[in-house]
């Protein structure tokens, strides 16, 4: 995913995401510029339709919605999903748990976190990712809507 991709990127979590989860364009600028190798833009038939976004971060933790990070943690132990994408196009195409491998044979920490939002947590499981219950982090997945899990996965071989 490249500079040129943001206009798609927005374009593609518009449709897909509710607007109490919209993020502005310069969140996903900034998660693309700080970890690259995180980043893809799923094509069918020439036309954008899917994306993800991941990067490291601290598990146990998740970073709010619709903010700039800053800097990546120096302590990071996780590969954090901030988001994967698709339109109704790229669906049952086995994209999102090609994609999800392919991080998890790539990273080097030991674990994969994520939260599921809009339901999104029997296609998680389906992908190796296990709730992960604290009290900690109740206050703050409630930005991330009604029903948002946190999950983790060992990024050892694949879901």
């Amino acid at each position: 995913m490249g500079p040129g991709d943001l206009a798609d990127v927005v374009r593609i979590a518009a449709a897909v995401h509710p607007p109490a989860l919209a993020e502005a364009p310069a969140v996903f600028a900034e998660r693309r510029d700080l970890y690259p190798a995180g980043t893809f833009l799923l094509e069918v038939g020439g036309r954008p339709t899917g994306y993800v976004l991941a990067h490291p971060w601290r598990a146990g933790t998740i970073p709010p919605l619709d903010t700039l990070l800053g800097a990546l943690p120096s302590a990071a132990d996780c590969l954090y999903l901030h988001d994967l994408a698709l339109l109704p196009a790229a669906r049952g195409l086995g994209a999102a748990g090609a994609i999800v491998t392919r991080l998890a044979a790539a990273t080097t920490h030991p674990r994969l976190a994520l939260v599921a939002v809009g339901g999104s947590a029997p296609f998680w499981r389906r992908q190796g990712f296990l709730p992960v219950v604290s009290a900690t982090l109740g206050a703050k997945l409630e930005g991330y809507g009604p029903n948002a899990c946190y999950m983790e996965r060992t990024a050892v071989g694949s879901a």
